[in-house]
């Protein structure tokens, strides 16, 4: 096979995707083997590819292609999920460009123009992800709205009602005016708002007094039903059992005493409107007052905002300012910074609205979660400061809000028959729900067309909280063979910010739904950030196309630079260099292959210098695989890499290559070149989880593969005991030849010009290690000496002393006058690290590590000293 001048990308990758999926190599079916599982964390089935899935998902395939080289089962999940309200919201827009209202749709109506949307835009990030590289088991591919995965939510949904766990209430909840759908409290997100605090002044009915109160929603004035004061506040005492009206509707209103009030804060005065805010809602309900609810779904005025009706809320804050202040109730407003709650999804400012809705009682179920992370360690956070975010939301949970005004998602299966409050049954269809409502209601001639289902969907959470069990059927078939084999997980990688919503709520369902946990480990990612340490994100744009940099730098270029920065945990500073670092590591090893096969092998005896380069490589290698499986141990990913990274840059490409490289055009002989390709194949191996395109095509080029011997399937390398003392002696001997070649480059002496090199061998150390530094410095011969040589050039490898006699290639009175001037500075230097630690004062308070680091700056510059005034000696 002809090996290309140059690695291109682009002719390679979709090439091996599609060998790797026409042999079906990413294919996992229950077998004998160790499982090593990964479910993907779903992504919204129309969303696209962004760096925080690039790197979320380049980690997962690290860890899936490893294990599936250490001979595991390996099955990584992937799917998408339906995302109800971002998927809603889009179909909504899309209709409304074609002219076509949501209002006058029927529910079916609505549910198939979704569908079409997700036929048509759904799964694209799946196939984006292919680009990356990701080894799916793409068969496996699952949608949280699939018939099966829906069946399991309403399973779990009946049995939590069964269990008197799942309840209706009529509660404050967040409310979406945009996708006018209740919230959980996890998709509202506070930011801090400059806004306005509006003093308006309430008359006291049958007199000329007046009350201030202090709002920054002026609008809501108008469902106003009491003013609440403290009992102990001696400004308001003689207000007790009188009544206000409230500007502009004119309504009287009692004034009430409760200690809730905050004397200090604004006037000591507090308007209750119980419709909308929580703590007044629970103040109305304490003192029994009435209600009024102004607003309509969409946040615009209802019949009770008078002339405002039909206008949006913010609209009429504008203009209910003017018409306070033109009617003398605005007695003055300030600025003031307010926290406001926003939709995640939608970014609308969230309505407090009492509503009915569905909820999950949360106390008791959270408990084995709690257990299984903070207590037994049977599930382990990486990093571990995440289990403080965990344990704080865990200890401070409340009941879920699982219900969602909106028709794309799983509906409720409760079935209404009659108007009274407990007149509905909760069933897994229609014809069950039929005869519990029939019992229900002693009413054996009801018929399905006098049942109607409650309209709500389920929290999309819902349903992907059951995720690594229902990707496997685990829910409608408990004890089915898939699920007892690949259940529970392995490593569940995603990002920090969804420790709530998802991680914590699988563990909640795996232990109530199969009694253990849905994982082993969970690794969070850092959040990908650009240089400034802003957000990556469409509406800043800051955040690259991933497509384009794959088309710019390769997959495995991506790659690279992705992971290269990114620890656990610890968010990602992103720069478009570190792409290209990772296109410069695939050309250093594609240029290294070439080199390689470029050279012509002949049976020859091999070289002493060959042998013990070959010797010490394997030991580096195997003291570095022990690194690299005590970083994936940790879930350091990047450390795994990054020693990765150096073992082939610089110790084989730039040590090893060089030592067995032959003489210009001569051969290699056939020992030295078959175990340099064995170990080149076995580096192939421990980068291929990073860069599987790239290793693949060499692996490929190296020799004939039948299909099961391709790089994907073949076996991570086994740790052998590296020997410590050989790794040991060519850092010294590697000390020698930088000596070397630093005398080479500070004298300007060619490499093609040979030296002689003297030893003062204090260390004793063999001559093992000549033939490499002769063969990589152009030495022509290392004697050994008990004496200083004069006349040379010297430097210092630990106690061991080198000298190179002076050629007249060498300006001796140059060299003269720059090492008097070096000896100067470090006398100078040494001086200064002598009178630091002659300071009592100085050795008393500092730390030992502060010491020990002086010290040693002492005993450098007493050595380079001693070692300067050889040379000089030598040269006079």
């Amino acid at each position: 096979m002809d090996i290309p001048s140059k690695y291109e990308p682009q002719k390679v990758e979709n090439r091996w995707y599609d060998y790797w999926m026409k042999h079906n190599y990413f294919h996992s079916i229950p077998d004998g083997r160790e499982p090593y599982t990964i479910v993907i964390p779903p992504p919204n089935v129309t969303g696209i590819l962004h760096m925080g899935h690039m790197l979320n998902n380049t980690i997962q395939d690290v860890l899936i292609r490893r294990a599936r080289l250490q001979g595991k089962n390996a099955c990584w999940v992937p799917g998408t999920d339906h995302a109800s309200i971002a998927t809603e919201a889009k179909v909504v827009a899309k209709l409304k460009e074609e002219g076509i209202h949501k209002a006058d749709l029927s529910r079916e109506e609505f549910l198939n123009h979704a569908w079409d949307w997700t036929h048509e835009y759904g799964g694209v990030i799946l196939e984006q992800l292919k680009k990356l590289g990701c080894s799916c088991d793409w068969d496996r591919t699952a949608f949280t709205m699939d018939e099966n995965m829906s069946a399991s939510v309403i399973k779990v949904f009946v049995d939590l009602f069964n269990k008197g766990m799942i309840y209706r209430g009529y509660r404050m909840v967040n409310w979406d005016p945009q996708a006018q759908t209740t919230l959980s409290d996890e998709e509202v997100v506070y930011e801090e708002k400059q806004g306005l605090l509006y003093y308006l002044s309430y008359p006291i009915e049958g007199s000329d007094e007046k009350v201030i109160i202090a709002t920054t929603r002026p609008e809501t004035i108008l469902g106003d039903t009491a003013i609440c004061i403290n009992p102990n506040d001696e400004r308001y005492s003689h207000l007790k059992g009188k009544k206000a009206i409230v500007p502009i509707c004119n309504r009287v209103i009692p004034i009430i005493t409760d200690e809730y009030v905050d004397i200090e804060f604004g006037t000591g005065c507090l308007k209750v409107t119980p419709a909308h805010d929580v703590n007044d809602k629970a103040l109305g309900e304490k003192h029994e007052l009435e209600t009024v609810d102004i607003f309509n779904a969409d946040a615009t005025l209802n019949s009770f905002g008078l002339h405002y009706e039909g206008k949006d809320r913010f609209v009429v804050r504008k203009e209910i300012k003017k018409e306070l202040e033109d009617k003398g109730f605005l007695v003055k407003t300030e600025n003031y910074i307010n926290k406001v709650g926003t939709s995640e999804r939608t970014k609308a400012v969230i309505e407090p609205r009492l509503s009915e809705q569905w909820f999950l009682k949360m106390e008791d179920l959270v408990k084995p979660a709690i257990e299984a992370v903070l207590e037994t360690d049977d599930i382990n956070f990486f990093p571990k400061k995440f289990e403080n975010t965990y344990r704080h939301w865990m200890e401070n949970i409340r009941d879920w809000n699982i219900s969602r005004q909106l028709w794309w998602g799983q509906q409720i299966p409760a079935y209404y028959f009659g108007d009274g409050q407990d007149d509905f049954v909760v069933a897994e269809s229609v014809e069950e729900a039929l005869i519990l409502a029939q019992g229900k209601s002693n009413n054996y001639e009801l018929a399905l067309s006098d049942l109607r289902q409650d309209e709500d969907v389920v929290d999309t959470w819902f349903s992907s909280w059951l995720w690594p069990m229902s990707v496997f059927n685990g829910i409608l078939e408990p004890d089915n063979k898939e699920i007892n084999y690949y259940y529970p997980t392995s490593d569940l990688v995603t990002a920090p910010d969804i420790i709530f919503f998802w991680v914590a709520r699988m563990i909640i369902a795996g232990y109530e739904y199969r009694g253990e946990k849905p994982f082993e480990n969970v690794y969070f990612t850092g959040i990908v950030r650009d240089k400034e340490r802003r957000k990556m994100s469409k509406s800043l744009g800051n955040s690259p196309d991933a497509l384009k940099l794959i088309e710019n730098y390769g997959a495995d270029g991506v790659r690279v630079g992705l992971l290269l920065s990114s620890a656990a945990g610890n968010d990602l500073l992103f720069d478009e260099d570190l792409c290209q670092q990772g296109k410069n590591f695939a050309n250093k090893i594609w240029n290294g292959f070439r080199l390689l096969k470029g050279w012509e092998v002949a049976d020859i005896p091999q070289p002493e210098a060959s042998k013990l380069g070959i010797a010490w490589y394997n030991a580096k290698f195997n003291h570095t695989l022990a690194e690299i499986e005590d970083h994936f141990g940790k879930f350091r990913i990047s450390d795994a890499l990054m020693a990765i990274y150096k073992l082939i840059w610089d110790d084989y490409s730039s040590w090893l290559l060089e030592i067995v490289k032959p003489a210009y055009q001569q051969p290699i002989d056939r020992m030295s070149f078959e175990a340099i390709i064995g170990i080149f194949e076995n580096n192939l191996k421990l980068l291929h989880p990073f860069m599987p395109f790239l290793t693949e095509e060499i692996w490929q080029h190296i020799a004939e593969r039948s299909p099961n011997e391709a790089l994907v399937v073949s076996q991570w390398p086994s740790i052998q005991k590296p020997d410590v003392g050989l790794i040991r002696q060519f850092e010294f001997a590697a000390e020698v030849i930088a000596g070397i070649r630093t005398i080479r480059k500070e004298k300007n002496i060619p490499m093609k010009e040979s030296l002689e090199l003297l030893v003062s061998n204090a260390e004793k150390l063999g001559r093992d290690w000549d033939a490499i530094i002769k063969k990589l410095t152009n030495v022509s011969s290392i004697s050994y000496v008990d004496a200083a040589v004069e006349g040379a050039l010297t430097f210092r490898v630990n106690s061991n002393e080198y000298f190179i006699p002076i050629s007249g290639a060498v300006d001796v009175e140059a060299e003269i006058k720059k090492i008097k001037e070096e000896l100067k500075y470090t006398k100078g230097f040494l001086q200064s690290v002598r009178k630091k630690l002659s300071n009592e004062r100085f050795v008393n308070n500092a730390p030992d590590k502060v010491i020990a680091i002086e010290r040693k700056k002492q005993a450098d510059a007493e050595a380079k000293i001693e070692t300067l005034e050889k040379s000089l000696a030598s040269l006079n």
